[in-house]
């Protein structure tokens, strides 16, 4: 009988120690988590405010601000201006959407098409939108138009920068194996250059998204007569603070769930990949 069988004997484990593997990354997707730093702000103004740290005639309260927003909205104001800088916003990005997709297959698709637009654009990327507003008003006045194209402008290069280097970083193995099954021009874009694109393009999009309520931002508190910019100057004129904070607070919120929409989308259209974030 060996010694590790009598009774009262101790054994000699031979199995080796559990070694625990630190998880690289992230971590696992918080549950709400998006939503955790809009309120730990809120939770700092409000205290802020409560306490008297916050000057009220500069920045006024959380619950003033909610006072205000539920009278703009009795007498119809927030919601009539609301509609009106939505509008403008969508009109604006959609056309600056088309445009930046259309100019990006171009260029990314023929070597003369980035000879001749590539270089432009890339000028049109260092000049800010907005400082080619003098020139917009003199071209177009102040009206509709000029809100319009100021805005597609501050969207289309985002979209053409991201689509395009997503159709220059498509696997060239792909392109091989389309002209091996000989896959006409139109059957190459839908199976290989769009799906190669497509996590370039939306990643363009939620930078113009972006870019879009950055420009109605500033346009409409140019000789505007409606929109949230509008309001928000004539409150100005007036020194109504807690009316200034409603849109910003406004903006942010516009801005916040049009980027949650944009990600969502990516995360339903993008969804056989793994990555960091996954």
């Amino acid at each position: 009988m060996s010694a590790t069988t009598l009774p009262g004997l101790r054994t000699r484990s031979t199995a080796k120690p559990v070694v625990r593997r630190r998880r690289l990354g992230p971590g696992k997707p918080i549950r709400f988590g998006a939503a955790i730093g809009p309120v730990l702000l809120l939770v700092i103004w409000s205290i802020g405010s409560a306490a008297g740290w916050i000057d009220q005639r500069i920045l006024s309260a959380p619950w003033t601000v909610v006072t205000t927003a539920g009278d703009l909205i009795a007498d119809g104001r927030l919601q009539s201006n609301l509609w009106t800088s939505a509008q403008r916003a969508l009109l604006g990005l959609a056309l600056g959407v088309v445009l930046g997709v259309l100019l990006a297959l171009i260029s990314g698709l023929s070597r003369l098409g980035e000879a001749v637009l590539d270089g432009p654009i890339q000028i049109k990327r260092a000049i800010p939108s907005l400082a080619l507003l003098p020139l917009l008003i003199l071209w177009l006045g102040i009206g509709e138009s000029m809100k319009v194209v100021t805005i597609l402008l501050g969207v289309f290069v985002p979209v053409y920068i991201h689509t395009h280097n997503g159709l220059r970083t498509i696997d060239s193995r792909y392109v091989e194996l389309a002209q091996t099954v000989g896959l006409s021009q139109w059957q190459f874009i839908r199976r290989v250059v769009l799906p190669g694109a497509l996590p370039g393009f939306l990643l363009g999009l939620r930078f113009a998204v972006t870019g879009a309520w950055l420009s109605l931002v500033v346009v409409e508190q140019i000789n505007s007569t409606s929109g949230i910019g509008y309001m928000m100057e004539l409150a100005r004129t007036y020194g109504q603070t807690d009316i200034i904070i409603v849109g910003l607070v406004v903006y942010g919120v516009l801005g916040l769930l049009s980027d949650a929409v944009v990600r969502l989308i990516q995360r339903r259209a993008l969804s056989w990949r793994r990555t960091l974030a996954s």
